[in-house]
């Protein structure tokens, strides 16, 4: 590799940056709804008409995704089988109810990324499962558990208010259903709400055109299973947006036949994947009692700055950067171990890593001028880092062609197709890569304000910044668990790592309460308030925060937040040291910080 000129690539950096600064920040998107609700219909199950529901139950949980699912199955385990979770969708599996575009597939480890494998007896059949495979998982655990009994799909909440005369909660929804439940929780995640580019023009387009969690099928040809999307081998199609889903999904459209415009304003780094089957004998090997849970334990321990674990069993690009920047600290002599000097170290293997990447486009496309607009100049972590082994080569397709805006975007939308820098794209069919909205509040997410004590609604308890103990318990909303990964473990490399903890979390309260005969358990204000005050030490995690970072849902699109971002930090010590805290505060039985009653 030849040398690497710092500085002119940290130049590069923030000029990438700067020309991509917009004033509109996050409202460049535009919300779902009224004239563009239809981007949020259900294509793959159709709504089944029922009575509206008006029964009580134990636990009530809103997400069907792998937060509600976790939460379901441990509380099962734990002898609490009267469980009910709703969900919009047409079945349990969340973000992989939804997306099932082509190629869609995890990018952590299959192994540590679908949860609850060792107790469903499920070998993932590749390191890296596709779409298919994960929503088979997700309903294998609510088949496993009894979950779908009680389960309300298609259905959405549109209120929860805590009645304090006879301590439960009311939960209304769209269907007309009026039930109540002892306690309730929410995992309404991040990656559910799809959202558009607020592009001019966006209503007046007259071909066909769809969001890729909703993928059109019927239009395109194909299916999940990556069978070829014949109907598009005459067409004209545009994608807009570079990011993870575009990765995975461009190289299906390429091998279509037709023309396929990738539209770019920023290019997505994109490292080797190496997907391979799953070895039976191998697996057999290694899953021993406890096995899933040891491979999440290792992973963390590889991912984090701390004491090296004496092997890495994922063996992928998120292990492999973290090693390296680890190894450049370690250099460093015992009285230079300041945290600018490590600073510097994680800059060094940071410029390394990303220039193999770059490089890398530069090998895999034949074309120079478009392999040099696939160069991502940023560091691997201002943005979602990609895996792919068939992205880049999609370029060299002769039908596929990277339309780059240079950082702009699209200019408009017209009746045929759209206009960057001055031309015209006539298009068939526009295809959304767009992503779904992160960082927006808790409420618009969930679909509803869920009150509390007195009244209070969650926005009002958090119109400062959000206030929890653990991530999970709220003081003034009893009987209530808000799953999410802020003030708590943060681990957003490996999220179904946060699910699973919270559910072991959530299962053991509620199963002491019912021991105790308690009707209520909440946080109290002075645990909430040391366990905030605490939290509120940490350092912001360095994604998307270096002030060269291009813009990107990991920094505010480069906006300033305001004051209540702050509080979205995790555990000061790391998701290590939280997942060992609250296993401890788990099982020491005395739950500290809560108020049983």
């Amino acid at each position: 590799m030849t040398a690497i000129d710092k500085v002119a690539i940290l130049a590069r950096y923030q000029a990438e940056r700067d020309k991509r600064l917009r004033d509109d920040g996050n409202d460049q998107y535009i919300e779902i709804a009224g004239q563009h609700a239809h981007f949020l219909e259900d294509p793959y199950t159709p709504v089944t008409p029922r009575p509206p529901v008006t029964d009580h139950v134990t636990f009530a949980m809103v997400g069907g995704g792998f937060a509600g699912l976790c939460v379901g199955a441990r509380l099962v385990q734990a002898g609490i089988t009267d469980v009910r979770i709703i969900d919009k969708a047409g079945d349990f599996g969340g973000t992989w109810y939804w997306n099932r575009y082509p190629g869609a597939q995890c990018d952590t480890a299959s192994i540590i990324y679908m949860p609850l494998l060792e107790e469903t007896g499920h070998m993932p059949t590749e390191k890296y499962a596709h779409a298919p495979e994960i929503l088979e998982q997700s309903q294998r655990i609510g088949q496993t558990f009894g979950l779908y009994e009680k389960a309300l799909f298609h259905t959405r909440v549109t209120d929860m208010v805590w009645d304090e005369a006879r301590t439960v909660w009311v939960i209304t929804t769209d269907r007309g259903d009026c039930f109540t439940a002892d306690y309730v929780g929410t995992g309404t995640g991040p990656l559910h709400l799809p959202k558009l580019p607020g592009i001019p023009g966006i209503d007046s387009f007259k071909g066909h055109s769809f969001h890729t969690s909703r993928w059109d099928y019927a239009y395109t040809g194909g299916d999940t299973n990556g069978a070829p999307l014949h109907k598009l081998k005459d067409k004209r199609v545009a994608i807009i947006g570079t990011g993870a889903t575009a990765v995975q999904c461009v190289p299906h459209l390429a091998r279509a036949g037709g023309t396929v415009y990738v539209v770019q304003r920023t290019p997505s780094s994109v490292d080797v994947r190496a997907n391979a089957p799953t070895d039976p004998d191998w697996f057999q090997s290694i899953a021993t009692p406890g096995w899933q849970q040891r491979w999440l334990d290792n992973f963390v321990r590889n991912v984090s700055m701390g004491p090296p674990p004496t092997e890495d069993l994922v063996q992928d690009g998120w292990t492999d950067l973290t090693r390296r920047i680890r190894e450049r600290i370690m250099r460093l002599p015992m009285d230079q171990m300041t945290p600018e000097n490590m600073i510097a170290a994680f800059e060094d293997a940071d410029l390394e890593k990303m220039s193999e990447i770059r490089a890398r486009a530069e090998a895999i496309v034949a074309d120079k001028d478009t392999a040099e607009k696939l160069k991502a100049w940023y560091r691997q972590l201002c943005k979602r880092p990609c895996f792919h082994d068939a992205y880049l080569q999609a370029f060299n397709e002769p039908g596929t062609h990277l339309i780059d805006t240079d950082g702009k975007g699209i200019e408009r939308i017209d009746e045929s197709g759209f206009w960057v820098g001055g031309k015209h794209y006539e298009v068939d069919c526009i295809i959304y890569a767009s992503g779904f909205e992160v960082g927006t509040a808790h409420e618009r997410r969930a679909g509803f304000d869920m009150a509390g004590v007195g009244g209070m609604r969650l926005s009002q308890a958090w119109h400062d910044g959000m206030c929890t103990l653990h991530g999970l318990h709220v003081h003034g909303f009893p009987n209530a668990f808000i799953v999410q990964f802020a003030q708590a473990a943060n681990f957003v490399i490996n999220v179904p790592h946060n699910w699973v903890d919270a559910a072991d979390t959530i299962a053991a309260v509620v199963r002491h309460a019912r021991d105790l005969g308690a009707s209520t358990v909440e946080a109290t204000a002075e645990a909430q308030a040391k366990w905030v005050e605490l939290v509120l030490t940490a350092v912001p995690g360095m994604a998307g925060a270096a002030a060269d970072c291009t813009p990107g849902y990991y920094n505010n699109e480069g906006k300033d937040r305001d004051t209540s971002a702050a509080f979205g930090v995790g555990y000061p010590a790391g998701p290590v040291a939280f997942f060992s805290y609250i296993d401890s505060w788990r099982r020491s039985g005395r739950f500290e910080g809560l108020a049983f009653g």
